[in-house]
């Protein structure tokens, strides 16, 4: 099955491709790029959400569960999407929000008693900051996220009902399964008791002021596995990998009901061979792992790891063991966008989603009319230009995953010289220079993929490179 060990492309929906002219990309956009796709030799593709929405925060507030928002295009242009995809052998994952709606969801307004309310706040934070409660009708509604978004009672039978109809209204039409946002926000307190002070650090950052609390009432309640449950059953056999922002020893009860948990350890690790080591071994304790270093959230790895290592980031991501996630532009080493110059998320994550570069034209062959967020430096870095370049970023990127479908089921970290992480998948090695110097590589076999052209000379690993050799 390949969701055990596949590759899935994470597209930004309105940063992909636009087919009308009108600067946001679409659904019909999304299936004129699918052979880039199969080139690649993806498995599936995950798009952020395309719901009808306010886009208070760009998407992830829904308004209809089982529409498609006008910008994107129709139910029409979703079906035909999914037929393509499935003509190229590619699956859709769908990305659900089931921890909140929209404030302007009918339901908000029919069904109040379908979200969290109290008489008075208590000290639980939003994720982007302040209370997460807000003044409605002289009683507070929470939301973990924005105010524009409130937090669905997911003890409340009805609200259970109704999200997994929608779940079974998007694999009715031939989704094949989904990404989970949130989901350790699906239950807090029933009592909604305060956080107390926190005694251990998370694991994972956080602002200053949530760094002072444990965050065990506003989030990851004990009985989060019922619900969990309910949703595994909706949906059958689907595919599901859930963002949950907890360490990986606390991964549990989610992978009792989904096939795999956002790995966050290794993403937010440093560029550097000992922490990588010491999340990629946290997170193998235990299967289902699904490994992602860049997307719409964090910022692109060519970024945050440095453009002298993003190619071996790449390795990295798609010789470890478990689903990894591409996020788009990574495969030929995009950069984020400058900060500032515009303001759609006021998170100010608009840098990490600005427009893919299909070629060097002054739109990046993105859009033919004026693009949603500019299309930056793209004769910089575009697939035009590096897909029969054998010495490219994208090359590099689909010679991984085809190599992937060699690699074995074993995994072990192997000791190397500090600065080099290295570990063996099946009767493969890699091995990673995470230093600014060569370094003595690891003994290995034949070699079977370097990052650059002569990355192994001598037994010595080249600064910021990587190779792949027979174990």
């Amino acid at each position: 099955m390949w969701s055990r060990d596949g590759v899935v492309y994470q597209i930004y929906p309105r940063s992909f491709q636009d087919s009308d002219g009108d600067g946001s990309g679409d659904l019909a956009g999304i299936r004129a790029r699918l052979d880039h796709l199969a080139w690649l030799g993806v498995d599936a593709l995950w798009s952020s959400p395309f719901y009808p929405s306010p886009m208070a925060d760009c998407g992830y507030d829904v308004s209809d569960y089982t529409g498609i928002d006008p910008v994107f295009g129709t139910l029409a242009d979703y079906d035909a999407l999914v037929a393509a995809a499935r003509e190229r052998g590619l699956d859709v994952l769908m990305d659900v929000v089931p921890c909140h709606t929209s404030i302007e969801h009918p339901w908000f307004r029919e069904h109040p008693d379908w979200y969290i309310w109290a008489d008075r706040p208590n000290n639980w934070s939003s994720s982007f900051g302040g209370s997460a409660w807000s003044p409605r009708d002289g009683r507070y509604y929470l939301h973990s996220f924005y105010p524009e978004q409130a937090d669905l009672d997911w003890r409340n039978p009805e609200v259970v009902a109704a999200m997994r109809g929608a779940l079974r209204f998007w694999l009715e039409r031939g989704a094949a399964g989904f990404r989970v946002d949130a989901i350790d926000r699906l239950l807090k307190d029933p009592q909604l008791r305060d956080d107390p002070p926190a005694t251990e650090p998370y694991g994972l950052p956080l602002r200053a002021d949530e760094a002072k609390l444990a965050l065990t009432n506003s989030r990851n309640a004990p009985d989060t596995g019922a619900a969990l449950a309910k949703i595994r059953a909706a949906c059958g056999d689907a595919f599901l990998v859930g963002e949950v922002y907890l360490p990986s020893a606390k991964w549990q009860p989610y992978l009792d009901y989904f096939d795999a948990v956002f790995a966050f350890e290794l993403l937010h690790a440093p560029w550097d061979a000992a922490p990588l080591r010491r999340a990629i071994e946290a997170t193998t304790r235990q299967p289902g792992a699904a490994w992602v270093l860049s997307n719409h959230d964090f910022g692109r790895l060519t970024t945050r790891f440095g453009s002298d290592n993003a190619r071996a980031a790449l390795m990295l991501l798609l010789t470890l063991p478990g689903a990894a996630f591409l996020y788009q532009g990574d495969e030929i080493g995009q950069p984020d966008a400058p900060p500032g110059g515009s303001g759609f998320d006021r998170a100010g994550r608009d840098r990490y989603r600005h427009p893919m570069r299909w070629d060097g034209s002054p739109t990046g062959g993105f859009t033919t009319g004026e693009p949603w967020l500019p299309v930056t430096d793209p004769a910089a870095a575009n697939v035009a230009d590096q897909r029969d370049d054998p010495r490219s970023t994208l090359s590099l990127t689909r010679a991984l995953i085809e190599l992937r479908r060699e690699l074995g089921d074993r995994f072990e970290l192997l000791d190397a010289e500090p600065g080099v992480l290295a570990y063996r998948r099946g009767d493969h090695l890699v091995a990673l220079n995470t230093a600014s110097e060569p370094l003595r590589a690891p003994p290995g076999g034949d070699l079977v993929l370097e990052t650059t052209e002569g990355a192994l000379a001598a037994g010595r690993l080249a600064p910021h490179a990587g190779f792949v050799a027979m174990g």
